[in-house]
C-alpha cells in the first residue's frame, strides 16, 4: 500500500481550504445582492434565496470545480507520459479538436446518446492528441511537440470559425463557448459529466506507480518491465476523457492544464513525497479548481454582476498561462537551441533570380483581375472598363466601389507581412519567425481593436495609430523576456506564441464586453478579413511600404550579413546593432499597418520569404522583391476563395492562409528538429 507523507497531506489540505473558501466568496457574487448573511441563512435552511442559489450561483461554482479538477489532473498526467512540461489540453491541441468537433456537430446536426458533447468533445480530442504526439516525437521533442501542437490547435480553431459563419444559426453563441464560459443552464450538465470526471481521475491513481516509474525515464521504465507503450495509451485515453468533460461543460477553458501542473511540481519540490502521483495528480486537480474559481472570482469582483457574464473565464486563465509558458521558455530544455536559417538547404530552385520574380509578378496581376471579377456578384472585364469610364449602371458601381479597396487592402496588406517576416527573419536569424508567431501581429490586433472600442467610428490613420503603438508594446516586451542575443533561438517562439495567446484573449474579452453581439468585428479582428475595407484604411499600410521600400533599398546589402552571425557585418564595418534597430522598426510598422488594414492574418509572413528563399536564396536584393510578390499573391488568393467559395457568406482570409500556413510551419519545425 502507497503511504502518504503527512507534507503532501497538509498541502492538499491547504488546497481544498483555498477551494472552499473561494467557491463560497464565489457564490455571493451575481447580478443580485447575495452576502455571507444570506449564504450562511441558506445553508441553515433559509428558503428565502434558494432558488438564487441553487438555479443561477451554484451550477457556475460547481462548473468551475469540475471543469478545474478535470484540467488539471489531464495536464499533470499528459506532461509525464510526453516527459514535456509544456504539455496541456491546449498545447497537445486536444482543447483544438474537442471544440472543433463540437462545432462541426452544431452545423452538421449531429448528436450522440448518452454523454452527448462529452462524446464527441473525447472523439475530436484523441486524434488531435495522438496526431500531435505521433508528428512531434524525435530529436528536440520538448519544444517541437509543443511548436506542432499549437500549430494544430490553430488550424483546429480555424475548423471552428468556419463552423461559425456558415451556421450562424446552428452555433449561435459559440463564439464565446470557444474561448471557455462558466454560465449553466442548471446543474444537468455538470451532474451528467462529474461521474466521469472521478473516473477519469481514479484510473490515473491507479496507474500512479507506474508513472512514478515511467518519470524516471524509458529505460528505466522498460527495464522494471512496465509496459511504456500501453501505459502511455492509457494514461491519454483518460487525460483525453477528462478534458474532453470539460470542454463539453464549458468549453475549451485556457492553459489551466498547464498552469495547474505547474505550480504542483515547484511545490512538489519543497514539499517530501508530493511528487507522486498517487499525490501529485490530485493536488494538481484540486490546483486546477481553485485556479479556474479564482479566476472568475476576479473576473466576476473586477467587472460587476452583468458585465462580468458576457467574458468568458478563458480570458483570464489564457493570461494565467501565457505567463506560464513565458516563464517556462527561459528555463526548460532545447528553449536555447538556436534556429538556423538553413533549415531548408542551401540550394535554389531557380537560376535566374529574376524568372521566378516576373512570373510571380504576373500571377499578381491575374489574381488582381479575377479578384475584382469574382466574388458574391460575378462581373466582366466589360463592366470594369464602364465602371472606369464612369459609365457603369448602379449595381456595377456599388460592387466595384466596395470590392475594389478590398482588393488593394489584401495585396497590400500581403506584401507588408511578407516583408515583415523576411526582416524579422533576417534580424533573429531564426528560421520560425514571423509577425504573428512573436506576438507582434496580435499586439497590433488589440491596439486596433482599441482604438475602435474608445472611438468607433475610427478608420484610417487613427486604427493603425493603435496598431502601431499594440505591435510595438509587444514587440519590445518580447525583446525584453527573450534577450536581444537570444533571438535565434527557440524562446523567441515559445514567448511569441505566449504573448500571441494573451494579446488574443485580450482582444476577445475587449469584442464580447463592447460588442457581443457583432460577429463580423470579431471574425475581422480575430482570423483577418477585407470586409467593410476603404480607401482610408489602405493608406497607412501602403505608405509605410514605400517608406520601407526606400530604406531596403540602402539597406539590403546589410541585411544580407547581419543574417550570418554577429561576428562577421563588424568585420566588414557594418554598424549591426543599427542595422537590426532599423529593420525590426520598419518590421513592426509593417505587421502593424497590415493588421490595421485587414486584421490579423496568419503565417503569411513565414511562407512568403521562405518559399522566395528556396527560389531564388537569400540576397535580399532579390529575396524581398519576390517575398513581397508572393505575399500579396498569397492574400489575395486567399481572400478571393474566402469571398468566393460560399457566397454570398465568406470566409475570412486568416482561415484560407492557415490552410496552407500550418502545414508549411510543421513541416518547417520537423526539418529544424531532424537538423539538430
Amino acid at each position: 500500500m502507497t503511504r502518504v507523507r503527512p507534507g503532501g497531506l497538509a498541502l492538499g489540505a491547504a488546497l481544498l481550504v483555498a477551494l472552499l473558501l473561494l467557491a463560497a466568496w464565489h457564490v455571493t457574487q451575481g447580478t443580485t445582492q447575495l452576502g455571507a448573511t444570506e449564504l450562511l441563512g441558506w445553508l441553515g435552511g433559509e428558503r428565502g434565496d434558494s432558488a438564487i442559489i441553487l438555479e443561477s450561483r451554484l451550477p457556475r461554482t460547481a462548473a468551475a470545480i469540475v471543469v478545474g479538477l478535470a484540467l488539471g489532473a489531464a495536464g499533470y498526467a499528459m506532461q509525464t507520459i510526453t516527459g514535456n512540461p509544456l504539455a496541456s489540453p491546449d498545447t497537445l491541441a486536444v482543447n483544438g479538436g474537442a471544440g472543433a468537433a463540437i462545432a462541426l456537430a452544431a452545423v452538421l446536426g449531429v448528436s450522440l446518446p448518452g454523454l452527448g458533447g462529452a462524446a464527441l468533445a473525447f472523439a475530436g480530442g484523441i486524434v488531435a492528441a495522438l496526431a500531435v504526439v505521433a508528428i512531434g516525437r524525435g530529436r528536440g521533442s520538448t519544444t517541437q511537440m509543443v511548436l506542432v501542437g499549437t500549430a494544430l490547435a490553430l488550424a483546429l480553431q480555424s475548423v471552428s470559425t468556419v463552423a461559425i459563419i456558415l451556421a450562424e444559426q446552428e452555433t449561435a453563441g459559440l463564439y464565446a463557448w470557444g474561448v471557455g464560459r462558466l454560465s449553466q443552464n442548471g446543474m444537468g450538465t455538470v451532474a451528467q459529466l462529474l461521474p466521469l470526471v472521478l473516473l477519469g481521475i481514479a484510473a490515473l491513481l491507479l496507474l500512479a506507480r507506474r508513472l512514478d516509474v515511467l518519470a524516471l525515464g524509458e529505460e528505466a521504465a522498460t527495464t522494471i518491465g512496465v509496459g511504456v507503450g500501453r501505459l502511455r495509451l492509457t494514461t491519454l485515453v483518460a487525460a483525453v476523457a477528462l478534458a474532453a468533460a470539460a470542454v463539453a461543460i464549458a468549453g475549451p477553458i485556457g492553459f489551466v492544464g498547464l498552469a495547474a501542473p505547474i505550480v504542483v511540481r515547484l511545490l512538489a519540490a519543497r514539499v517530501p513525497g508530493a511528487a507522486r502521483h498517487v499525490v501529485a495528480i490530485p493536488l494538481a486537480a484540486l490546483s486546477g479548481a481553485v485556479l479556474v474559481v479564482a479566476s472568475d472570482v476576479l473576473l466576476r469582483f473586477v467587472l460587476g454582476g452583468i458585465r462580468s457574464m458576457d467574458v468568458p473565464t478563458g480570458v483570464v486563465t489564457s493570461l494565467v498561462g501565457a505567463a506560464c509558458i513565458i516563464v517556462l521558455a527561459r528555463s526548460m530544455a532545447g528553449a536555447a537551441e538556436s534556429e538556423s536559417m538553413t533549415v531548408l538547404g542551401s540550394r535554389t530552385l531557380a537560376a535566374r533570380a529574376w524568372l521566378p520574380i516576373a512570373v510571380t509578378a504576373v500571377l499578381l496581376a491575374a489574381l488582381a483581375v479575377g479578384a475584382v471579377l469574382l466574388g458574391d456578384r460575378m462581373l466582366l472585364l466589360g463592366d470594369v472598363a464602364n465602371w472606369l469610364a464612369g459609365r457603369a449602371g448602379d449595381a456595377v458601381r456599388v460592387t466595384l466601389d466596395t470590392r475594389t479597396p478590398r482588393v488593394v487592402a489584401a495585396v497590400l496588406a500581403g506584401v507588408a507581412l511578407a516583408l515583415s517576416g523576411a526582416l524579422v527573419q533576417a534580424v533573429a536569424r531564426n528560421a520560425l519567425a514571423d509577425p504573428y508567431l512573436l506576438g507582434v501581429a496580435g499586439g497590433a490586433g488589440l491596439g486596433a481593436i482599441g482604438v475602435i472600442t474608445l472611438v468607433p467610428a475610427a478608420a484610417g490613420w487613427l486604427v493603425a495609430g493603435g496598431a502601431l503603438a499594440g505591435g510595438a508594446a509587444v514587440g519590445a516586451l518580447v525583446i525584453a523576456l527573450v534577450g536581444w542575443h537570444r533571438l535565434g533561438t527557440l524562446r523567441l517562439v515559445l514567448t511569441g506564441l505566449a504573448l500571441s495567446a494573451g494579446t488574443a484573449a485580450l482582444t476577445s474579452m475587449l469584442i464580447v464586453v463592447t460588442d457581443p453581439y457583432n460577429r463580423a468585428k470579431a471574425i475581422v479582428w480575430l482570423a483577418g478579413s477585407t470586409y467593410g475595407r476603404g480607401v482610408e484604411d489602405v493608406v497607412p499600410v501602403a505608405v509605410t511600404i514605400v517608406v520601407a521600400v526606400l530604406a531596403l533599398v540602402w539597406m539590403h546589402r546589410d541585411l544580407d550579413l547581419a543574417q550570418l552571425d554577429e561576428s562577421t557585418p563588424r568585420l566588414l564595418g557594418v554598424r549591426l546593432p543599427r542595422v537590426q534597430v532599423v529593420a525590426l522598426v520598419l518590421a513592426v510598422a509593417l505587421a502593424s499597418t497590415a493588421v490595421a488594414a485587414i486584421g490579423v492574418v496568419a503565417f503569411v509572413g513565414l511562407v512568403a520569404p521562405h518559399a522566395a528563399r528556396a527560389l531564388v536564396g537569400a540576397r535580399h536584393r532579390v529575396l524581398l522583391p519576390l517575398a513581397a510578390l508572393l505575399g500579396g499573391s498569397l492574400t489575395l488568393l486567399a481572400d478571393t476563395l474566402g469571398r468566393t467559395l460560399i457566397a454570398p457568406a465568406q470566409l475570412p482570409a486568416g482561415v484560407m492562409t492557415a490552410l496552407v500556413g500550418i502545414p508549411y510551419f510543421i513541416w518547417l519545425v520537423l526539418q529544424a528538429g531532424r537538423s539538430r
